[in-house]
């Protein structure tokens, strides 16, 4: 990780959703730890993996050789799982409050989720959808493919060295490392992951609108 500024400033903002202004960490193991189980796995070594990527993307990093069409059908059924269980889905610290002081600029929601299970977790977190949402239907690859986070840029009309992303895995960093694009990482898992600056939650960050249409991101220590 690069020394940590204590000012971004951007066009616009790419927003991951799990781990990032939702935290589904306990519907996230219960469905990936049962997947584990069913295919003999380990589920810490599955839960490594896991976080970021959509779940056909997992499954054929966990389980090589497999066709993707089995990948695809299995992934399917795992989305619908992951739709109905929002047991503990809550916001992360911070994300109402950012998202409110979002109105008006230019910023995305790219997930890995698709519309449903987005819409199922952002409700449950008591969360607004931004306008703009760039979901795994929109997409031909997963993160840390860079394609979601370059479409949200260019459905803004933005540069992508212009936008800042918020991540919270290492597929999602990655991903907007890959589309040239600045990246706060939020939480924990962030830090091993090259961002370039991390916080704890968003309630580290404060959004400044810029008499020019820019956006001031003030980092806190």
């Amino acid at each position: 990780m690069t020394a940590t500024p204590s000012v971004l400033t951007a066009r616009a903002l790419l927003l991951d959703m799990d781990g990032t202004l939702v935290n589904s960490d306990a519907s996230v193991e219960r469905i990936w730890r049962r997947w584990a189980d069913r295919h003999g796995l380990d589920g810490d070594e599955v839960m490594k993996v896991v976080h970021g990527r959509q779940g056909y993307a997992s499954m054929a990093m966990l389980l090589p050789g497999r066709p993707m069409e089995q990948n695809y059908a299995e992934n399917a059924r795992m989305l619908a799982e992951e739709t109905a269980d929002t047991e503990g889905v809550v916001a992360i610290p911070g994300a109402r409050e950012f998202l409110a002081s979002l109105a008006g600029l230019p910023h995305a929601l790219v997930t890995s989720a698709d519309v449903a299970l987005s819409t199922a977790r952002m409700a449950a977190a008591g969360l607004e959808q931004p306008a703009v949402r760039v979901t795994a239907e929109s997409v031909g690859a997963s993160k840390p493919d860079p394609e979601g986070f370059l479409k949200g840029a260019a459905e803004l009309g933005v540069a992508p060295a212009d936008c800042v992303v918020f991540e919270d895995s290492g597929a999602g960093i990655a991903a907007g490392r890959a589309a040239g694009m600045r990246v706060v990482g939020i939480g924990p898992r962030a830090g091993f992951h090259g961002p370039d600056v991390v916080v704890r939650d968003l309630t580290q960050v404060r959004v400044e609108r810029m008499p020019s249409g820019m956006v001031r991101l003030h980092i806190a220590a």
